[in-house]
């Protein structure tokens, strides 16, 4: 693969101008299949079609998970302190100066900017240079927007009405504030003699999902497909800490329909085509301003939705829909149209984003640069761990294979990702494959100390 100076480490010996800009974009609850043309077709993404095509692609990026039911604070916090999950929430307390990923690229030479969802203890003014539109983790709660819809019954909820305020409040859909304001600030940019770094965080397309009806228009709930792994009820709901009554999963009616699954996945498509429009806007912008062919863009999302599948709504879960995400580095040297599977944590963009620069990487960031695997010198991390709450959850990827676990309930559950990636077959429920979930448990025991985790795993007679 060719990779030029910048992917090697060497821009520390150039000048300032032409060290490369970074534009970090960052969705919220988008699923690693939730563009056109990765995954679910109906979804349209013309904008982000364009960027993943122009980069190199990674298939399989994860987030490890959450201490609590917002997943959301936890993969913020790990992106900032560049810590492992359980010892990112320790750092959460401390927030020890100079330590988060702006101050670093500050260090680094770079103007730094932010605007968007911030959801993370420290202030984003504290951080960064340049600050516009901090939104909360997510936009009001309305009570109407729950357990609904149900078919033959007026529909309570309508994403176009502004007085429900939401991503309206304000009066301008929150997407296209801060589109408006990452032109504002690349124009600025353009203007600095320091190379920029740009923290760009949409909150879409996180609930309540609104847009405008033209996006609407675009799915008619009849022509959405059902999920492959649909699901009235998940089973195991209550001993994995992800019952009904959890916010994000009330979002549709228990026991699920078809109907209530198609109408919210119509309203999600219809947000992250909206956003994908705002994308293109800030694209438009750097590429205006002649900043396009020195800067490297990633796209990513800090966690994916069930919206429907496994009968799941929300985030909280071990599926690859809600723990793998869409992710790709655009820029000088970075092969287009490239795709590597070897898994990555999307926090592994710290340490990358700072060796990439001809930056130190502090001894405290325990994730790891793939700029390695960008230069095939390394196949990548070997497996992937990931958690939701002390007890509630944990799991295990590894060579094709997922193990999960429900620890309250003592259950495991092994998927083989290869013959069935939309983990509809657990193979322990059929007694099959057990020697292999017992090298992944052992595997996942050894990986969760690294990760600072204090669970004690117990037993599990699935696996005997």
């Amino acid at each position: 693969m060719r990779i030029i100076a910048p992917l090697l480490g060497l821009v520390s010996f150039v000048s300032a101008a032409e060290k490369p800009n970074i534009l970090f974009i960052f969705a919220d609850d988008m699923a690693y299949e939730a563009i056109g043309s990765l995954g679910i077709t109906e979804v349209k993404t013309p904008h982000l079609d364009k960027l993943f095509a122009s980069g190199t692609q990674f298939t399989h990026a994860y987030n490890s998970g959450g201490w609590n039911g917002a997943i959301c604070v936890a993969s913020r916090n790990m992106m900032m302190t560049g810590r492992n999950l359980w010892f990112a929430q320790q750092e959460e307390k401390k927030m020890e100066e100079r330590r988060l990923w702006p101050q670093l690229m500050s260090d680094a030479g770079y103007t730094t900017y932010m605007t968007g969802k911030w959801h993370v203890k420290a202030k984003a003014q504290d951080l960064f240079d340049h600050v516009g539109d901090v939104r909360p983790g997510m936009p009001n709660d309305v009570e109407k927007g729950y357990n609904r819809p149900v078919k033959g019954e007026p529909d309570p909820w309508d994403p176009t009405d502004q007085s429900n305020n939401g991503f309206w409040k304000g009066g301008k859909h929150w997407s296209e504030v801060e589109a408006d304001t990452a032109v504002k600030f690349l124009n600025m940019a353009k203007e600095d003699t320091k190379p920029f770094f740009f923290y760009l965080a949409f909150n879409a397309p996180h609930d309540p999902r609104q847009s405008p009806q033209e996006f609407l228009d675009k799915y008619p709930v009849e022509k959405i497909r059902t999920p492959e792994n649909y699901l009235d009820a998940y089973p195991h709901r209550e001993v994995m800490k992800s019952p009904h009554s959890l916010r994000d999963e009330k979002l549709a009616p228990m026991p699920r329909t078809e109907y209530a699954v198609k109408v919210a996945r119509r309203e999600y498509f219809a947000l992250i085509t909206h956003m994908d429009a705002q994308i293109g806007r800030v694209l438009e912008a750097l590429e205006k301003n002649g900043q396009r062919e020195n800067t490297y863009i990633v796209f990513t999302a800090d966690h994916g939705l069930g919206c429907g599948r496994h009968g799941l709504l929300g985030k909280q879960n071990m599926y690859d829909h809600s723990i793998r995400v869409p992710y790709v580095v655009v820029g000088p040297g970075v092969e287009a149209g490239e795709k590597i599977s070897s898994p990555i944590y999307i926090q592994d963009t710290v340490p990358t984003s700072l060796e990439a620069v001809g930056a130190e990487v502090p001894e405290h960031i325990q994730y790891q640069s793939f700029i390695p695997v960008l230069k095939g010198e390394s196949a990548g991390r070997p497996h992937i761990y990931n958690a939701y709450l002390e007890d509630a959850q944990r799991a295990m990827t590894k060579d094709g294979y997922k193990l999960i676990l429900y620890p309250g309930g003592s259950i495991a559950r092994l998927y083989n990702l290869e013959k069935d990636p939309f983990e509809k077959h657990d193979l322990l429920e059929k007694g099959e494959s057990k020697e292999v979930a017992q090298k992944l448990f052992e595997v996942l025991k050894s990986e969760a100390k690294v990760h600072g985790d204090e669970l004690v795993f117990g037993e599990y007679p699935a696996l005997k």
